[in-house]
């Protein structure tokens, strides 16, 4: 354990971010797993709802850090297009 103050302060921080991006990715999961589920029930409306619900979520991950901008996009992109390809 750090014993210098700003150290200890440092080890706080870190955490907070650490958590702070760990809740943020659980809900990207989360809701690409329901464009997955849609894409899956046959049900295309219900699947480009949840997929623009799910970029607007990749988006702001992207937008805080917790993504890369590519990440991000390349998961979009590949939503996209499995719900583009649904009959």
């Amino acid at each position: 354990m750090a014993n210098i103050k700003s150290a200890k302060k440092r080890v706080l921080v870190a955490q907070r971010n650490a958590d702070r991006n760990k809740a943020i990715r659980s809900k990207v999961k989360t809701y690409v797993k329901k464009v997955d589920a849609a894409i899956a029930s046959g049900d295309k409306a219900a699947a480009q709802a949840a997929l623009l619900e799910a970029t607007s979520v990749i988006d702001k991950a992207a937008t805080k850090g917790v993504y890369h901008k590519n990440t991000a996009s390349r998961k979009i992109s590949r939503m996209n297009l499995a719900v583009n390809k649904m009959a």
